[in-house]
């Protein structure tokens, strides 16, 4: 871990691009409560597991010996570990569908003490290797470092796709109740496997699984450190920007183009791409960079201060406006309209905020920005927001849907569907989360990161909800939580960034020593690297260039000398 200076006050002046909500300021840095190191054991049974292993509503299907090298991960061989699988609350659901939260759990034959929960993410729907794999093309992860890992289909399995939503359980499963479920089962299987429970306890996850974190802590607080990545925590809201989003495309669109639906290869949606070009984003993404590049005191095609950024940069005057036909070149006067009111994060026509702000950051010319914005717009975000969130449920043309009468269909409910959207995904009090006060007072810690190119959850609402939690918590919020933005990264990976980093080893320093992170040293993912290459990196940077991630809102800042490519050369100010 890099050190550097305590960190600044999280209050800031009002920027003109992104609207600051009144906040209370941090306090300092001295990290308090800290709840005690974990004390590891060795594993002392495994394959009588699935016939002795006795929890209600539990059934174990198989445990088996995995020996060193079975697993790897980033090329590197996973330690010796037993292989758990099973079921939990099997059911026939009211559609006629067979249900239950799937789940597979890794118990190292060295365990280190310490239980993690890997949150997945999109719909879940399947049970991923529970590998507990940290940050883009992770190079170690929590199965690694010795701790046991549990991982679910979060109670529906099959084909990615939103239908369970129809089935009022499985809507609560997946919004809260299989984390709920699932935590005393792992903590007494882990008691059963090694003759004691974990000392310690980590949720952790990016996307819907950083929101599967953010509600766990809101909802249940058994947990003794998050790791929250890109935290959807107001899905419901973010695709319900996206679609309005897409309509708002869709006119600067080619007439009549198509391309693949990303689940179904046999079918074709409507292609919104040609509304905002890679050619035209990466003029925007040079603008940007134009402007912003050097106020972290090196230009190196990153831009570090973020919220310094959204100040000096101005998509109305600092990118030229097309006086004929579109070139790549500019953006006509429509398309600055409709790029201005996306980045803001739309609007009802009676006015009413649909979600939050994005901020400006050169990675809006990758890849992933486009396929969130231009195709999961009009494929994924129809379902989910048609199955999963309303009330009542139902599917639509995401083209011509009415935006304005679907958002109140998220807070409503049912006789058949007696939870809302918007209870049943977000985590309760979100508003001003003084809630989590609890989760401070006993020494749980949470380290929140976020790519702030990201298209589909908005790293602007990760730190206005960072300061809403500063100032529910009496301007002390950095004693219990962290916001580490990413510069430049896509959707929880990719983009211009480093994307390789370990923040769960410095949650853990924080939870069991007290010391909490500041700087936390990140990668980019050139040729060669082991946990697979980032195709989206400039040409001029080094393969393996690094940054200090900075806890917010210090910025990573170029000292004035030193190499350019290393996280050595800047400081978090």
């Amino acid at each position: 871990m890099m050190r550097s200076p305590a960190p600044r006050r999280l209050a800031l002046a009002a920027l003109p691009a992104l609207a600051l909500s009144a906040c209370s300021q941090m306090g300092p840095a001295s990290p308090t409560g800290t709840t005690g190191a974990a004390r590891g054991a060795t594993l002392q049974q495994c394959e009588t597991l699935a016939a002795s292993f006795r929890h209600d509503q539990t059934s174990l299907d198989s445990a088996a010996v995995q020996t060193t090298g079975t697993l790897k991960l980033a090329e590197q061989p996973v330690a010796e570990h037993c292989l758990v699988k099973g079921a939990m609350h099997k059911r026939k659901g009211s559609d006629g569908r067979d249900y239950a939260i799937g789940f597979e759990m890794r118990l190292p034959k060295a365990w280190n003490g310490r239980f993690y929960y890997q949150g997945n993410g999109g719909l879940d729907g399947s049970v991923k290797t529970a590998d507990g794999a940290l940050g883009g093309g992770p190079l170690t992860g929590a199965l690694m470092q010795g701790f046991a890992v549990i991982s679910s289909d979060a109670g529906h399995s099959g084909p990615q796709t939103p239908y369970f939503g129809l089935e009022p359980q499985s809507r609560l499963d997946y919004g809260y109740q299989a984390v709920a479920k699932l935590t005393p089962m792992a903590k007494a299987l882990i008691a059963a496997a090694y003759g004691k429970g974990p000392d310690r306890s980590y949720l952790g996850g990016c996307s819907n699984g950083g929101r599967h974190a953010l509600v766990e802590a809101a909802r249940g607080q058994a947990y003794d450190g998050y790791l929250v990545g890109a935290p959807g925590y107001r899905l419901p809201n973010a695709a319900l920007a996206q679609l309005w989003g897409a309509q708002q495309w869709a006119p600067l669109a080619v007439p009549g183009a198509t391309t693949q639906h990303p689940l179904n290869p046999s079918a074709k949606i409507p292609d919104l791409s040609g509304a905002f070009t890679k050619a035209e984003r990466q003029l925007v993404a040079d603008a940007i960079l134009g402007k912003c590049d050097a106020l972290d005191g090196a230009k190196d095609g990153m831009v570090q201060a973020t919220q310094a950024c959204q100040a000096a940069f101005s998509l109305k005057t600092d990118v030229p406006t097309c006086s004929g036909e579109r070139n790549g070149s500019c953006l006509s006067a429509a398309q600055k309209e409709v790029v201005a009111s996306v980045f803001a994060g739309g609007r009802t026509t009676s006015g009413a905020p649909i979600y939050s702000a994005f901020a400006y950051d050169p990675g809006l010319a990758g890849d992933n920005w486009g396929t969130w914005k231009f195709a999961n717009s009009v494929a994924l975000d129809p379902l989910s927001v048609g199955t999963v969130f309303s009330v009542p449920p139902g599917m639509f043309d995401p083209l011509k849907v009415d935006i304005n009468a679907r958002l109140p269909m998220f807070s409503a409910t049912s006789e058949v569907y007696r939870e809302s959207g918007l209870s049943l995904m977000t985590p309760p009090g979100h508003e001003k989360p003084v809630n989590l006060a609890k989760l401070k007072d006993r020494g749980a810690k949470m380290i929140v990161y976020h790519g702030v190119a990201d298209a589909i959850f908005s790293a602007e609402d990760t730190r206005q909800w960072m300061l809403r939690l500063d100032q529910a918590l009496g301007g002390q919020a950095d004693r219990f939580a962290r916001y580490f933005p990413v510069p430049g990264m896509a959707h929880c990976s990719g983009g211009p960034a480093t994307d390789q980093f370990d923040l769960l080893s410095p949650l853990v320093k924080w939870v069991e020593q007290g010391e909490a992170p500041q700087a936390v040293k990140a990668t980019a993912r050139g040729a060669g690297n082991p946990g697979g290459e980032n195709k989206e990196l400039p040409a001029g940077w080094a393969p393996n260039r690094s940054r200090p991630l900075c806890a917010y809102p210090t910025v990573a800042t170029y000292k004035g000398s030193g190499p350019v490519e290393d996280a050595s050369s800047f400081a978090c100010r």
